[in-house]
């Protein structure tokens, strides 16, 4: 039995395109594999460690081999306990709207929490990094008010150009997508782009 783990970004809950896009894909996901766990992690309703100094110092100093003072070990373990929680999952859904070009800021602070030197990714000695969550296949809902599949849109696109990146930084490269756009057009075009992210979402969640 695996575990599917769903990263909740939005906030808007019944009004939000890519959640009822991740539902989908989750629904189908459930049909394929009825005996595997699903678990959602709303961001919004999940209060995350603050990455403040003293979780910094202790992200330091455990980088760097030296010993923690108690208010640094604290913060570590806090940092620690969400990614312990991230990486227990087999498998990942992530649902994510763009924001001012970009991710939610809560999303955000969920990445800056979890990639942490030892646990997400490895400093190699001969230089360079490795990702330590490989193995875990994984689908990407995009939503985005507008159309940035084509220039001059894409160079504005640091939503899923930032968010591809740090997938394959943590080792995450089995990675399937799913876009819904322009939710920001007219209803009929809103509509239509929809249902075709709904019916992608059931073939990619039948499959993951």
């Amino acid at each position: 039995m695996a575990k599917l783990l769903h990263i909740e970004a939005s906030p808007r809950k019944e009004r939000s395109h890519s959640l009822s896009v991740a539902r989908a894909l989750i629904d189908a996901y459930r049909e394929a594999n009825p005996n595997d766990e699903v678990e959602t992690w709303d961001l919004w309703s999940t209060p995350l460690p603050e990455f403040d100094d003293a979780a910094i110092n202790a992200s330091y100093a455990a980088k760097r081999g030296q010993p923690l003072t108690a208010d640094q070990q604290a913060a570590y373990d806090r940092l620690e306990q969400v990614f312990d929680r991230f990486a227990a999952a087999d498998k990942y859904v992530f649902s994510l709207p763009m924001w001012n070009f970009g991710v939610p800021y809560k999303l955000k602070h969920f990445i800056d929490v979890v990639s942490q030197s030892g646990m997400a990714f490895k400093i190699l000695p001969e230089g360079g990094y490795e990702g330590q969550l490989g193995g875990r296949p994984t689908a990407v809902v995009y939503a985005s008010g507008g159309d940035y599949s084509s220039e001059p849109m894409t160079a504005m696109d640091h939503q899923r150009s930032y968010f591809d990146r740090w997938l394959n930084f943590v080792g995450i490269t089995d990675v399937k997508v799913v876009n819904v756009a322009a939710t920001a057009a007219d209803p009929e075009t809103v509509k239509a782009a929809r249902a075709k992210a709904e019916q992608q979402a059931r073939e990619v969640g039948a499959s993951l």
